[in-house]
């Protein structure tokens, strides 16, 4: 399959309105970046890879949609912005572990529901965290609360977070992530057990103020909130699926804040247009290609490793990420417990070896889809993995979904490979989370099914010796790539451009802060 791209002209007024449906456009007259910020009028413009279309963290779909939970709800603990990770106190005035599995903690007096629900109390921290882990939820996020089993509220704003068992990432992932985030008891409960696209109640320093699917989130100051005053009036968050778009938007002065692509990062380095800086971070992502086990096409374990040797990954990282990312050796990025410093498989294809395996296979004539992303990073890697896979005699028809139809493919039993690409936090844990047996049909794809890689998710967690932890995942790692389901890209990095009158707040990973973004004096 051959993919062409349609460039096309926009209007500078309307250039955002819309912009998730352009894969690329012509650049807007020079200048009018100067006119649309010559006023300081209150508000962070921001762009987001995403559309945020659930408010409800039980069934929160990752990053896209936490950029904005974070900002209308609280955790008893947040992510600090800065280079290294941490947390600190939000709605908690004091939390501390007793012992490997009981965390007691204490909530503010002074933050209030909207909509008349009242004031924050314990049994909302109960009901948020309770609900997630309740088989009647069916909740994606589930596997991010481990062993948790219950909230014991010990008084109107204390409780104690009790485990069945330790759980190191409770302090990096359960609490200031997702699953950390206190839902209103009494207005989910009056909305039927569940938060649909707009927020029935909300407690943080903004506010949802509107929404326009595809198109914009807009985010107001909370006139409630008794805690620190967020600098920026309001927030506007843009989805858009393409960096280059976004750079094209930015560059015309209608972004404060984008990741950019890392074919522009040299371009970026050498200045940011009207006077913005290039802020670069490292990346907890990770980008592979998968093969659902259970596809009738697929269940041929040597099949699956001839594919494995024949993707070319130098060629995916030159063509598609400018040589300015490095080959992946698993899921589990560097500088975390579990990261392999190499791959069973080496990242340059083996023809020799991939024509070998699909010789021992038995099986000839094979074509096979492959379903990416809408986005040109993805596609150009779709490309080149077709081209390779040529080469060993196997057909692939590439198939680029926009990005519902994409992000809905886990319960899709006739997905035969698959280009993703995940977020991370920075604990393995919630690498390995998603590839167990409960996560078939949801964000396990590939329907990998190991009970040895399930034992180590498990026991890994509750390991409090770094060494052996980082062991058991990287003995995890080599399970899935001994399967022949996936084969391993890369982390990518993360560029940011931001403009001048923005100081901007991101997490180590690069990932945006939005309620402690600052403005430039």
């Amino acid at each position: 399959m051959k993919i062409e791209w349609t460039k096309a002209n926009v209007g500078r007024r309307r250039f955002l309105k819309g912009a998730t449906a352009l894969g690329a456009a012509t650049a807007l007259p020079m200048g009018w970046a100067n006119r649309a910020f010559a006023a300081d009028d209150g508000v962070l413009r921001v762009r987001a890879y995403g559309d945020a279309q659930n408010m409800d963290p039980a069934h929160s779909v990752g990053v896209v949609e936490e950029e904005v939970h974070a900002s209308i709800y609280n955790k008893l603990i947040q992510y600090k912005p800065g280079e290294e990770w941490g947390w600190q106190m939000d709605a908690a005035t004091m939390i501390e572990q007793v012992d490997p599995t009981h965390i007691k903690f204490a909530l503010r007096d002074d933050i209030g529901f909207t909509n008349g629900f009242g004031a924050m109390t314990a049994e909302d921290v109960k009901f948020s965290m309770e609900r997630i882990v309740d088989d009647a939820t069916d909740s994606p996020n589930k596997p991010d609360l481990g062993p948790f089993s219950h909230v014991e509220v010990t008084g109107e704003r204390e409780g104690t977070i009790v485990l069945n068992s330790p759980f190191a990432p409770i302090w990096s992932i359960a609490l200031p992530y997702i699953t950390g985030n206190i839902v209103s008891k009494a207005a989910v409960e009056a909305a039927g057990g569940r938060i649909g696209a707009d927020p029935v109640a909300e407690s943080g320093p903004y506010l949802r103020d509107s929404w326009s699917p595809k198109e914009k989130t807009v985010l107001k100051r909370n006139p409630d909130w008794k805690g620190d005053a967020p600098t920026w009036d309001t927030v506007e968050i843009y989805p858009i699926d393409d960096e280059n778009t976004a750079e094209i938007a930015f560059e015309a002065g209608e972004l404060d804040v984008t990741r950019v692509s890392l074919g522009s990062v040299e371009r970026y380095r050498a200045g940011v247009p009207n006077g913005g800086s290039l802020v670069e971070k490292p990346s907890l992502y990770y980008v592979w290609m998968g093969m659902n086990v259970e596809h009738p096409k697929l269940q041929n374990q040597k099949l699956r490793q001839a594919i494995q040797h024949a993707v070319d990954v130098p060629s995916i990282l030159e063509a598609a990420y400018f040589g300015a990312a490095e080959p992946a050796t698993g899921i589990i990025a560097p500088g975390l417990a579990g990261h392999r410093s190499s791959s069973l498989v080496p990242p340059a294809a083996d023809f020799e070896k991939a024509a070998q395996l699909l010789a021992e296979s038995g099986e000839t004539n094979v074509t096979l889809t492959l379903d990416t992303l809408n986005k040109t990073t993805f596609t150009t890697t779709a490309q080149i993995i077709q081209a390779t896979l040529a080469q060993i005699g196997i057909t692939v028809e590439v198939n680029v979904l926009e990005s519902g139809a994409f992000w809905a493919s886990g319960d899709n039993e006739n997905l035969q490979l698959v280009l993703n690409r995940f977020s991370m936090t920075p604990d393995p844990y919630y690498a390995t989370s998603w590839f167990t047996p409960e996560q078939i049909g949801k964000w396990n794809w590939e329907r990998f099914n190991s009970p040895e890689f399930n034992e180590i998710h498990e026991t890994a967690a509750a390991e409090t010796d770094i060494a052996k932890r980082a062991e058991m995942y990287q003995r995890a790692q080599d399970l899935m790539e001994e399967s022949g389901a996936y084969r391993f890209i890369t982390h990518e990095a993360t560029p940011v451009i931001h403009s001048a009158r923005v100081i901007p707040a991101l997490r180590p990973d690069g990932l945006s802060l939005l309620r402690y973004f600052g403005k430039a004096t």
